[in-house]
C-alpha cells in the first residue's frame, strides 16, 4: 500500500499538468450537468415494509387520483372575541376564503368548514383543508401565494387566520454560518502552517471534492430522487473530511521536507505514508456511511450513500491533486518549523544564520536549525566553544509524557467526564418534527395551537384507518365493526364516518385522539388499533390497516429502533477488521470502538440537553425544544464513526510507525504525539467549524446533525483520541501491539507505516518515470 502511493504521488508530482487537468475537467463536466439537469423537489418519504406505508400504497390503488403524498395546508379561522363563526358574516368571509383556494392549479380539493363539520363545540374555531397534487417542496410559489393572499383577505374581514401543514414549507438553507465555518477553517490552516499557500492547498482541494459531490448529486437528483438535504449534508461531511484529508498530507509533506528530502521525494513519502492513512480514514467513513442502508428506509440511505460518494472522491483529491498543487507550489510550501516572512519566519532564519555563523568562528560548532523542529542554536558563549542544537519540546510531546506518567488519572478524568455528559441521552425522546416544533412566531406553530384548543391536540395529527373489506362478503358491515370498535377504545375523541372508493370495497375513517401527536399515549392507540385488526380479520375477512402523518412518525421511530443494533454490529464490525489489518493488533482496534461508545453517547446528551430540555438553547438558535428526530441517533452512530476513526488513524499509525522502528511503547506514545497532536488538533477544529456552520440552517435536522457532529468531534479528538488512547497505550504497553501468530500470518501486510519506503531509500528517488507510470498502470 505505502509504496504504491509513494509511487502514485511522485507521479501525481511529475506529471501535475496532466492530473489538474483531469479534476479541472471532472468538475466542468458534473457543473454543467449540474446546470442543465431538471430542478428536484423534495425526496419522496417512503418506509418499506412498515403498516403505514403498505396502507399509502393501498390508497393509491383503491382511490386514484387521491394523492396521498400530496401537499396540504389547514387554514384555521377563528372569530374575533364575542363572536361566533357562524355569525352571517363570519360565515361569509368563510365560504369567500373556500371558494377563492379552490381555484389554484395544483389544488385538488378545498373542504368547507361547515360541511365537513370542522367547527369547534363553542363555535370560534373552524378550519378548511387544502389538498394538493404535488409535495410541499414541489408546490409553485404562486400557489404558495395564492394561499397565503387568502389567509390575508380574511383577516383583512376581522378574523384570525392562520395556516398550517406542509404547503408552506420551505426549501432550507445554511445561512451566513456556513461561511463562517469556512474562514475559521482557513485561519487554523495559516496558524498551522504559518504560510497562506499551505493554508490554502487543502482549502482548495477540499472545495473542488465538494463542488464535484454536490454538483453530481444535483444532476443525479431528479432521476434519482435525491431531496436538497442529501447535497447539504454530502457538503457537509465532504468538506470537513477533504480539508482534513489534505491537511494530513501536506503537513507530513513539509516534515519530509524537513528531514533533508528533495520535493519530489517528500511528496511521494508523504502520499506513501499519510495517504496510507486516509486512504483507511476514508475507508472507515463509507463503510459507517454506506451501512446507513441496513436500516431500510430509502433516503436515510440516499443521504448515507451520496456522502459516502463525495468521501470517496476527497480520498482520491488527496492523493492526486494534492501532490500536483504541492508541484505547483515549489519552493512556496516550507518546511515543517519555517513560516512565512510576514509570520515571523524572515527573523527566525536570520536568527539562525546568526547562530551557525558565530558557531562556525568559535570552533565548528553546529547551528541551530531553525527548519527542523522549532530548534534553538546554543549560544557562542557556551562553555564546550560550539553550538548544539536543542530541540524544545512542542505542546504535543508535553501533554503525552503528562498522560504517560499519569495515565490512571487522565482515563478516570476522561472516562468520568464523558461519562457526565452522557447522562442526559437517557431521557432521550424520539419523534419526527411537526408543526407544534416550530418556533412561536410562525403561522403554521399559531396554526397548530388554534387547532389544539378548538378541537383538542391530537386534531393536530389525526389517525387514518384504512378498511380493505374487498374480501369481505359484506364490506359496510365489515366498516361499521371496525368504527364501533375504535370508538369504544381509551384516548378516542372522535370516529368520523367512513369515506369509501367507488367500488364500495376500501374505506377510509379519520380518528382524533385526545393527546398530541407526538405522545406515548397517541402511540398506544395506534398499536390498540392495529392489536384489534387479527380478530377483525376472523370475523369479517377484513383487513385493518393504519397511517397518517402520526402513525407514520411511530413506525418510522420503531424501524430506526430495531435497525440501531444490527448497524452496530455491521458496521463497527467491519471497521474492527479493518483496523486490526490498519494496526496489526486486536487491542488497539477494541479501544478504538470503547472509545468511539463514549464520545458518540456523550455528544447525544449534549444534543438531548440542547434540542430536548433547552440548555443553551438561544446560544444555539434553538426557537423550540421538543423530541429528538428518530433517525438522529443512528445517523450520528455511523458518520461520527467514521469520522472519530479519522483522528484514530492519523495518530495511532504515527505511534504504530514509532514501534514498528524500535523504540519502546512509552516512547513512541510520546513521538506519535510530536509528530500528529497538532495536525490533529487543527483538522478537529476545521472539522468542528466547519459543522457548526450548519448549525444556522433553517432546516431542523440540519441544524441537529451539524451540533451533533460539531460537539462529537470535541469529545472524540481532544478527550478520546487525546487523553484516553494515550492512557490507555501507557497502561498496555507492548500488550497493545499483540497480535496472534495465525492471526498475523493470515492479515494481508497493507504496510500503512511505510516501513517499506525505508529500503526504498535514494534509489526509488532516481528511478525513472517510465517505470512509475507502468506501475501505476498495473
Amino acid at each position: 500500500m505505502a509504496t504504491f502511493l509513494y509511487k502514485l504521488g511522485r507521479l501525481a508530482f511529475r506529471r501535475r499538468h496532466f492530473v489538474a487537468l483531469i479534476w479541472v475537467a471532472l468538475l466542468t463536466l458534473v457543473g454543467v450537468g449540474a446546470a442543465s439537469a431538471p430542478t428536484a423537489g423534495s425526496s419522496s418519504f417512503s418506509i418499506p415494509g412498515t403498516e403505514a406505508q403498505k396502507a399509502f400504497d393501498l390508497l393509491d390503488q383503491r382511490f386514484p387520483g387521491m394523492n396521498a403524498d400530496g401537499a396540504t395546508a389547514r387554514v384555521v379561522f377563528k372569530a374575533p372575541a364575542g363572536e361566533k363563526m357562524a355569525d352571517a358574516a363570519n360565515k361569509a368571509v368563510v365560504e369567500r376564503t373556500v371558494k377563492e383556494l379552490d381555484t389554484g392549479s395544483e389544488v385538488t380539493s378545498v373542504t368547507d368548514p361547515f360541511k365537513s363539520r370542522s367547527v369547534s363545540k363553542d363555535g370560534t374555531i373552524a378550519y378548511a383543508q387544502v389538498r394538493y397534487e404535488v409535495s410541499g417542496m414541489e408546490l409553485k410559489d404562486a400557489s404558495k401565494d395564492a394561499l397565503e393572499d387568502a389567509a390575508e383577505g380574511a383577516r383583512d374581514s376581522g378574523l384570525t387566520v392562520e395556516i398550517g401543514g406542509d404547503a408552506l414549507q420551505a426549501v432550507p438553507h445554511t445561512g451566513t454560518t456556513e461561511i463562517i465555518g469556512i474562514a475559521v477553517a482557513a485561519v487554523v490552516l495559516v496558524i498551522t502552517f504559518g504560510s497562506l499557500v499551505s493554508a490554502g492547498l487543502p482549502l482548495l482541494t477540499a472545495l473542488v471534492g465538494v463542488g464535484i459531490g454536490v454538483a453530481s448529486i444535483t444532476a443525479l437528483a431528479s432521476a434519482l430522487d435525491l431531496g436538497t438535504t442529501t447535497s447539504t449534508l454530502a457538503m457537509m461531511i465532504g468538506l470537513a473530511v477533504g480539508i482534513d484529508y489534505a491537511l494530513f498530507i501536506v503537513s507530513r509533506y513539509r516534515a519530509e521536507l524537513a528531514e533533508g528530502r528533495d520535493r519530489e521525494e517528500a511528496a511521494g513519502r508523504a502520499t506513501g505514508t499519510a495517504g496510507s492513512a486516509v486512504v483507511f480514514a476514508g475507508l472507515t467513513v463509507v463503510i459507517a456511511l454506506v451501512g446507513l442502508a441496513v436500516v431500510n428506509i430509502p433516503m436515510l440511505t440516499k443521504m448515507g450513500v451520496a456522502a459516502a460518494g463525495t468521501v470517496a472522491v476527497a480520498v482520491l483529491i488527496a492523493l492526486t491533486m494534492v501532490p500536483a498543487l504541492l508541484g505547483y507550489a515549489g519552493a512556496k510550501v516550507r518546511p515543517t518549523g519555517h513560516k512565512a516572512r510576514w509570520m515571523g519566519g524572515g527573523r527566525a532564519a536570520a536568527k539562525a544564520r546568526g547562530v551557525e555563523g558565530a558557531s562556525a568562528k568559535i570552533g565548528g560548532g553546529v547551528g541551530a536549525s531553525a527548519g527542523i523542529g522549532g530548534g534553538v542554536g546554543a549560544s557562542p558563549k557556551t562553555p564546550s566553544g560550539g553550538g548544539v542544537a536543542v530541540e524544545k519540546p512542542n505542546m504535543g510531546t508535553r501533554w503525552a509524557r503528562f498522560v504517560v506518567r499519569r495515565p490512571v488519572m487522565v482515563l478516570l478524568v476522561a472516562v468520568i467526564g464523558l461519562g457526565a455528559a452522557a447522562i442526559p441521552a437517557s431521557s432521550l425522546e424520539l419523534g419526527l418534527p411537526d408543526d407544534g416544533s416550530q418556533p412561536t412566531s410562525t403561522t403554521q406553530r399559531r396554526a397548530y395551537d388554534l387547532l389544539s384548543e378548538g378541537f383538542g391536540p391530537g386534531s393536530n395529527g389525526p389517525l387514518m384507518v384504512v378498511v380493505d373489506a374487498k374480501s369481505s362478503s359484506d364490506p359496510k358491515a365489515a366498516v361499521k365493526q371496525v368504527s364501533d370498535e375504535v370508538k369504544d377504545m381509551k384516548g378516542v375523541v372522535t370516529v368520523t364516518p367512513a369515506t369509501y372508493n367507488k367500488a364500495g370495497d376500501t374505506a377510509m375513517i379519520t380518528v382524533v385522539t385526545d393527546s398530541k401527536p407526538s405522545s406515548v399515549a397517541t402511540e398506544g392507540v395506534v398499536h390498540e388499533i392495529r392489536g384489534a385488526g387479527p380478530a377483525i380479520e376472523a370475523d369479517s375477512d377484513a383487513n385493518v390497516l393504519v397511517t397518517g402523518a402520526t402513525a407514520m412518525n411511530i413506525d418510522v421511530s420503531q424501524k430506526l429502533d430495531d435497525a440501531l443494533v444490527p448497524y452496530l454490529v455491521l458496521v463497527v464490525g467491519l471497521a474492527f477488521l479493518l483496523l486490526i489489518v490498519v494496526f496489526r493488533s486486536v487491542l488497539v482496534p477494541l479501544k478504538a470502538a470503547l472509545g468511539f461508545l463514549l464520545s458518540v453517547m456523550a455528544a447525544l446528551g449534549a444534543v438531548v440537553a440542547v434540542f430536548q430540555w433547552g440548555w443553551l438553547a438561544d446560544v444555539v438558535g434553538v426557537e423550540e425544544t421538543g423530541p429528538i428526530m428518530s433517525m438522529m441517533p443512528i445517523f450520528m452512530v455511523g458518520v461520527v464513526f467514521g469520522l472519530a476513526m479519522d483522528y484514530e488513524v492519523f495518530l495511532v499509525t504515527r505511534m504504530r510507525e514509532a514501534y514498528v522502528h524500535g523504540e519502546r511503547p512509552g516512547q513512541a506514545v510520546v513521538t506519535g504525539f510530536r509528530h500528529g497532536a497538532r495536525v490533529v488538533t487543527a483538522a478537529a477544529v476545521i472539522m468542528m467549524a466547519v459543522f457548526a456552520g450548519f448549525i444556522g440552517s433553517s432546516e431542523s435536522m440540519v441544524k441537529m446533525i451539524g451540533f451533533g457532529l460539531a460537539v462529537a468531534v470535541l469529545f472524540d479528538a481532544f478527550v478520546v483520541r487525546m487523553a484516553i488512547v494515550p492512557a490507555v497505550l501507557a497502561l498496555l504497553g507492548d500488550k497493545a501491539w499483540w497480535l496472534p501468530k495465525w492471526l498475523d500470518r493470515a492479515l494481508p501486510n497493507v504496510d500503512v507505516e511505510g516501513e517499506g519506503l525505508r529500503t526504498h531509500g535514494d534509489a526509488a528517488e532516481g528511478a525513472g518515470a517510465e517505470r512509475d507510470e507502468e506501475l501505476v498502470r498495473v
